[in-house]
């Protein structure tokens, strides 16, 4: 059954701060974060500046740089899971709520790492943390924050909010990373951008009265006591809190974004699109590149269809960033060498909803979000999210998926190597009329036998 595309209307102009807060959604998954940590934790960096008086550049600065701030957040996620044998997510989402000071990190190494491994795994997991303790949390931030400040570069940021990014886990007494800078040496926008992340965090934990009593115990050694104090003058703030909370919280962000000249054209797409599918296969070792090779395979066939070139730049898009919802998947599960449980493979197939969901909220994709959500459902209707059947599988998503079969097959796996193009087609073959379109397979095979 041929399924023409459909030609649609696009958005002459979006702003900036629009498009790439939305795209947070997808970085809060990573950082195992209650969806819209990133846009609260730039309100409350931009609230503090704006009290502060600060506009311009520098408040341009502080805005990105917390909006962004977890650019970098995927790159060391399977590094984490491999040194800790721990679910990133959750550990990454707990370490952030411990008490500062070192009994209370090493009361977390003890209670999380290898934690319901054997007794001997545990020990020698636990013993090379402590022996190697400061090398590792050097490398960790090192390759999180240099990985953010890039894109965030890449993207056409000033580098003030490069910087920001960069310098995000340093500490007013120069007890932090990267660079161990301290006091006012540290940049202005990574300075509120770290507090305003700990707020939030204390926040969705416990409420306003832990948000502000740890940001005031942190006042003087993680934070510039001067804007820890200004944080917590906002006590009695009510809008402040109500914002922070509201279901509009998006738009009351987007309001306070700074003027900025660029259009959100299909160039600026096209990198943020680029710049995301480099943040989602850094999440594993065995997805590097794949993004951009099912959207690379996505192009070629979209053009053997003769599908619209508007129609297909954006087509390319969606096949860039189909596994997006992966983000929101431990690498306990991604980089497993054997076969999933049960409860294991629930999460995994949820990483297609989660996909709909963070597509669906950016609006020159919303078209797209089903087509690349549904990226894992097959004709004979066994596939998943929905179990779609072959009438109601569109064109677009049949080409995403035979695309994605095939990179998935010639890439190494946590439980298999890499196959060759000649087996790899062959498997994909035998699907043919029940997981794939057999005229997106026969103009597949064309492309990669050439």
């Amino acid at each position: 059954m041929r399924h023409e595309p459909l030609i649609l209307k696009r958005e002459s102009s979006l702003p900036v701060a629009d498009l790439v807060g939305a795209f947070t959604y997808a970085l809060d998954l990573t950082e195992g974060q209650p969806a819209g940590h990133s846009l609260r934790a730039c309100y409350i960096a931009s609230r503090i500046a704006q009290t502060l008086g600060i506009a311009g550049l520098g408040f341009a600065a502080i805005y990105y740089a917390a909006m962004l701030k977890d650019l970098g957040c995927s790159s060391n996620a399977a590094r984490l899971h491999e040194l800790y044998a721990a679910d990133d997510l959750s550990f990454k989402h707990a370490y952030k709520t411990i008490a500062p000071g070192l009994p209370a990190t090493l009361r977390f190494v003890f209670d999380r790492t290898a934690a319901g491994a054997p007794l001997r795994q545990r020990v020698a997991a636990i013993t090379h943390i402590l022996r190697n303790g400061d090398a590792i949390a050097q490398e960790m931030i090192q390759t999180r924050c240099t990985r953010g400040s890039d894109i965030a570069r890449e993207l056409g940021f000033a580098e003030g909010v490069c910087a920001g990014i960069y310098h995000l886990d340093e500490h007013w007494d120069g007890g932090g990373r990267p660079a161990h800078q301290r006091g006012d040496a540290i940049p202005l926008p990574s300075r509120l951008a770290l507090l305003a992340q700990v707020a939030d965090v204390f926040l969705q934990a416990g409420g306003r009265d832990a948000a502000l009593f740890e940001v005031a115990r942190r006042a003087g050694t993680w934070f510039d006591p001067e804007l820890a104090a200004v944080f917590v003058a906002l006590r009695h703030d009510d809008r402040f809190w109500r914002d922070l909370a509201s279901p509009l919280l998006e738009t009351i962000v987007t309001a306070m974004a700074p003027p900025d000249t660029r259009l959100v054209d299909d160039d600026f797409l096209d990198a943020v699109t680029a710049a995301f599918g480099k943040v989602i296969d850094a999440k594993s070792p065995f997805t590097a590149g794949h993004s951009e090779r099912v959207a690379g395979f996505t192009q070629a066939l979209g053009e053997h269809f003769e599908i619209n070139p508007v129609r297909l730049r954006e087509l390319r898009r969606a096949a860039a960033l189909h596994d997006v919802g992966k983000l929101g998947v431990s690498n306990t599960i991604l980089d497993k060498p054997g076969k999933l449980d049960d409860a294991e493979w629930v999460v995994m197939r949820g990483h297609a909803a989660h996909t709909r969901a963070i597509l669906s909220r950016i609006s020159p994709m919303a078209d797209l979000a089903p087509l690349a959500a549904a990226h894992h459902e097959r004709l004979d209707g066994k596939g998943y999210p929905l179990g779609l059947e072959d009438a109601r599988i569109a064109r677009e998503t049949r080409i995403i998926t035979t695309c994605d079969f095939y990179d998935a097959l010639t890439a190494d796996r946590p439980y298999r190597g890499a196959m060759s193009q000649e087996k790899a087609l062959g498997i994909i073959e035998s699907e043919v009329g029940t997981a794939v379109d057999g005229e997106c397979f026969e103009a597949l095979r064309g492309i990669v036998s050439r």
